[in-house]
């Protein structure tokens, strides 16, 4: 039996809930801008792990990794301003907060091994 790779999983289902973030904001909020960054950067973090799962060596799969972090690091940012300006409320933004935090720690720990 195959070994779920738990990054894989997280990052796709942490994609999933940011893709119906961003069409709750779009929708009810009439936020465009700072939603489709969101959009971009928390869906480009699965992306990226799925790209590093074929890297074609291990300086590519470091790198592929490493711009997940980035762009958890971002997801980050973007929820963290969409907060702030008051288009998600507390509960949404502590949800959120958490899923990408749990994905940063998995990432830097990745990154870490694999350079070691």
């Amino acid at each position: 039996m195959k070994k779920e790779n738990i990054i894989k999983a997280k990052s796709f289902t942490f994609a999933i809930e940011i893709v119906r973030l961003y069409k709750e904001l779009s929708q009810s909020k009439q936020e465009y801008v700072m939603s489709r960054q969101l959009l971009k950067s928390g869906t480009s973090i699965g992306a990226n792990v799925r790209e590093a799962e074929f890297a074609q060596s291990k300086p590519d799969f470091i790198s592929k990794m490493s711009i997940s972090l980035k762009e958890a690091n971002e997801t980050d940012y973007w929820l963290e301003l969409l907060h702030k300006t008051d288009y998600i409320n507390s509960d949404i933004y502590k949800k959120y907060k958490l899923q990408s935090s749990e994905i940063i720690k998995i990432l830097v720990s990745i990154v870490k091994s694999a350079k070691n």
